[in-house]
């Protein structure tokens, strides 16, 4: 088993397969900011995906996370997808998104193979949605999408990060929506990701804060967690549907981080948070490269925030969430 200097082994993939995004949310690409993206030929192909995944897998890789930006922009997504589920040892592929794009793709990602899909949903108000996006989106269409999306059998779960000032009057609401509709909710801090999102804490609503709202309309319990695990997990007492509360800020999960990422120009990042990449090698072996980075980790930025400062931080577009 391969472990870091924490002694956390490595079990999860994530992979950014472009840095564009077709919305530019207040939290992670915020629409006053200049962004330069990368060439088309600076992306990797499916097939070096394929390769570098399966070098992932030799050293314990069991969970590949597809993110973007926006993944759904990648036209050979659902080759990528068809390539990663046929490697041996790969024991779950989820694919994350805004959603905008989904439904018409969906039947072409069920063929392909993919079983697991996470939709980011900030607001059920076509207007406040407008003020967290920046970009006109048919906010009906991307619900109509998730739903169809359970319908047809993928496991869905909803993201939705919280923000004091934007949506945090929609927490009852927005859990009330996605339990009617027997799909995972998870609420998100606001995290200090990257360097152009104007973070603060006093944006922050905290996992406390949102457990109390919640438990002034619903009865729950929290289910038991595993060290690995990103989210706090609940589950409501009435008709047993999940909800998750992912606390980076107030209740950090580091000790327990088994993820590494993969930026779309083929970068290793250890953490959400580095300040630097690892660009894979050509030539060489790949998999004593990857072994010398992860065995030297030592990651832990979100339990030590008060105590550190990174003038640079990789955005979140780039590596995903």
């Amino acid at each position: 088993m391969l472990l870091d200097r924490l002694n956390r082994p490595l079990r999860v993939l994530r992979i950014s397969l472009t840095d564009r995004c077709n919305l530019r949310c207040n939290f992670c690409m915020p629409p006053d900011k200049n962004y330069s993206f990368l060439k088309r030929n600076e992306l990797m192909s499916s097939e070096e995906i394929e390769g570098i995944v399966k070098t992932f897998v030799k050293l314990g890789v069991r969970k590949i996370r597809l993110t973007g930006g926006e993944p759904l922009l990648r036209k050979d997504l659902e080759e990528i997808i068809e390539r990663v589920v046929k490697i041996e040892g790969i024991e779950d592929v989820a694919l994350t998104t805004n959603g905008v794009f989904l439904r018409k793709r969906l039947r072409e990602l069920k063929e392909a193979g993919l079983k697991r899909i996470t939709v980011s949903i900030h607001s059920l108000n076509p207007k406040k949605n407008r003020l967290i996006v920046n970009r006109d989106v048919n906010l009906y269409e991307v619900l109509e999408a998730i739903e169809e999306a359970r319908d047809m059998g993928f496991k869905v779960k909803v993201n939705s990060v919280i923000i004091r000032g934007y949506n945090d009057e929609e927490i009852i609401k927005l859990a009330n929506y996605f339990k009617g509709k027997k799909i995972t909710l998870r609420f998100i801090e606001y995290m200090d990701v990257g360097t152009v999102n104007d973070w603060s804490y006093k944006k922050v609503v905290s996992a406390d804060e949102i457990l109390a709202r919640l438990s002034k309309k619903f009865h729950f319990y929290q289910l038991p967690q595993k060290p690995e695990d990103t989210a706090l997990r609940f589950r409501y007492k009435d008709d047993n549907v999940e909800f998750g509360i992912i606390a980076s800020v107030t209740k950090p999960f580091c000790k327990g981080c088994d993820r590494i990422r993969l930026s779309a120009d083929g970068k290793i990042f250890t953490c959400l948070f580095s300040d630097k990449g690892y660009k894979l090698p050509k030539k060489g072996n790949l998999e004593e490269f990857i072994k010398e980075i992860w065995e030297n980790r030592e990651d832990r930025y979100s339990e030590l925030r008060n105590k550190i400062y990174r003038k640079r931080k990789v955005e979140m577009f780039k590596v995903g969430g």
